[in-house]
């Protein structure tokens, strides 16, 4: 078993749901969450927004995945990530479970 994290802009949610289903992830968590960024490192001309600090609305999905499912939902988000056309990706990460109850 494999703890999956995915974030993603809130514009992304219906994306992701289809994802987890394509992957046979039937049972997940979500949440609303505020990204975050600072950009007071980088020069006006390149910061868009004209500010140092961004939030953005933002999901946080996590799910308890099967190993042989985790792949899947990895080549899912990473065709999905080539399409886009914007900046704002879907980020995913995993972790091992050493014990669960």
């Amino acid at each position: 078993m494999k703890l999956l994290i995915i974030t993603a802009v809130s514009d992304f949610e219906k994306d992701i749901k289809k994802i987890l289903r394509q992957a046979e992830v039937n049972t997940f968590s979500y949440r609303d969450v505020k990204g975050f960024k600072d950009n007071s490192g980088e020069d006006v001309e390149t910061n868009w927004f004209g500010s140092e600090i961004n939030e953005t609305d933002s999901l946080l999905f996590y799910a308890f995945v099967k190993k042989e499912n985790v792949d899947m939902v990895f080549d899912f988000v990473t065709v999905f990530n080539e399409k886009q056309e914007i900046e704002s990706k879907i980020h995913l990460a995993v972790l091992n479970i050493e014990k669960s109850n």
